[in-house]
């Protein structure tokens, strides 16, 4: 199979491949090593995506969207990944800030959209409990409406980022005698800064801070940050992940890494050459090269199937493949670096990528959890687009 842009798209590509190759400041491309997220670097890289008006191509126009094709899309967002740029920033441009564009009020779009898109205020994710994460509707946190607040106790868990959010976008229970556990629950937008919010960070097994519980202990807050209608934020929640998953399969990121697999193979002596004469290594690079020219294909299908803002219900086949196959990669690295992975700093003899590439494998690994786990994925795709039944 052969993909030609036409003249129009290639010139757009190049167009793309120049902003990000030149305009983003080299010091926003290394926004993740060991295991940590450099905030500043984030900021650096939306704001010049920002002041370009490229930020958030997928919004409505008239809060800074472009109007573009998903093939637009699909190139804008593969030259980003290509060039190392960090993609913005996944809570504020593919999560809550399209649920504001889509349910928020009008006064919810003028004060918290400008913001979210240039990052000036930073969201995290409030859905995942100690016993509601695959299974989101099992979820306990509490709201109770009192007055023009709502008073909210309970705890989130694996809040990515949260030691950097500003607010937090968050489900909880508003309805406990609802008929059914996916109903009762409402969509609410939190200051990190409100008294009775407490934040703790979890230590990750590559040894970076990433991921935090957030406690809620009697915290007020004014009911208009309640999104949408009270009881309905399972729509808007089944709505956020829709995206995320769509935001999950990253074909650039994927494509620049494989690239390196290969470059860090030519450099590694065997006695017969270099690891990349290996018929067994080559033959797993071309499986890896073809499989991912497979899922590139599919994002692009699925990516021209949402129709009305709302994601293909196939996206949940991106989220699952996209994060077999970037796995698949990283572990690719690891056994190139063979030994010298085991050694987690850079010494003489074990360059900085070999160093890299088991906490980078161990981080990665989260990859089949978040965004819906992909055991939940797999559910999805036979009942609710092959229409088995279990």
């Amino acid at each position: 199979m052969q993909h030609r842009l036409s003249a129009e798209d290639r010139a757009f590509q190049q167009e793309m491949r120049d902003f990000f190759t030149n305009r983003i400041p080299d010091e926003a491309r290394t926004w993740h090593k060991d295991g940590e997220v450099d905030p500043e670097a984030l900021r650096i890289a939306q704001r010049a995506m920002h002041d370009a008006g490229l930020a958030v191509p997928h919004w409505p126009v008239e809060w800074g969207g472009k109007d573009w094709t998903e093939l637009q899309r699909h190139i804008w967002r593969t030259e980003m990944q290509a060039t190392g740029t960090p993609p913005p920033l996944a809570f504020n441009t593919n999560m809550i800030g399209p649920v504001i564009a889509t349910f928020g009020s009008q006064e919810q779009k003028e004060r918290f959209l400008p913001p979210t898109a240039s990052l000036d205020i930073w969201w995290c994710q409030g859905f995942s409990e100690p016993d509601a994460g695959s299974d989101l509707a099992s979820l306990r946190t509490t709201a109770v409406r009192d007055g023009d607040e709502y008073v909210v106790n309970g705890q989130k868990t694996w809040t990515t980022l949260g030691q950097f959010a500003d607010w937090i976008f968050a489900l909880v229970r508003t309805d406990p005698n609802a008929p059914k556990k996916q109903m009762g629950i409402s969509m609410l937008l939190i200051k990190m800064d409100s008294p009775g919010v407490t934040l703790r960070p979890i230590k990750l097994i590559d040894g970076g801070h990433e991921v935090n519980e957030v406690f809620f202990d009697n915290v007020r807050v004014p009911a208009d940050q309640l999104v949408g209608e009270e009881n309905k934020g399972w729509d808007y929640a089944k709505f956020l992940l829709g995206n995320e998953r769509v935001g999950v399969a990253p074909v650039g990121s994927i494509k620049r890494k494989l690239a390196d697999a290969k470059a860090f193979a030519a450099q590694t002596k065997t006695a017969a050459g270099t690891l990349l004469d290996d018929p067994l290594l080559a033959a797993r690079i071309a499986e890896l090269e073809t499989e991912l020219m497979a899922l590139e294909v599919t994002v692009m299908r699925v990516a021209g199937s949402s129709h009305d803002g709302k994601p293909d219900p196939a996206s949940s086949i991106l989220k699952l493949r996209g994060s077999q196959l970037q796995q698949d990669v990283l572990e690719l690295i690891t056994d190139i670096a063979g030994p010298a992975s085991l050694q987690w700093q850079p010494i003489d003899g074990v360059g900085e990528w070999a160093a890299e590439s088991v906490p980078t494998y161990l981080n990665f690994r989260k990859a089949s959890i978040y965004g819906g786990s992909n055991e939940v994925q797999r559910s999805v795709i036979s009942g609710g687009i092959l229409g088995l039944k279990g």
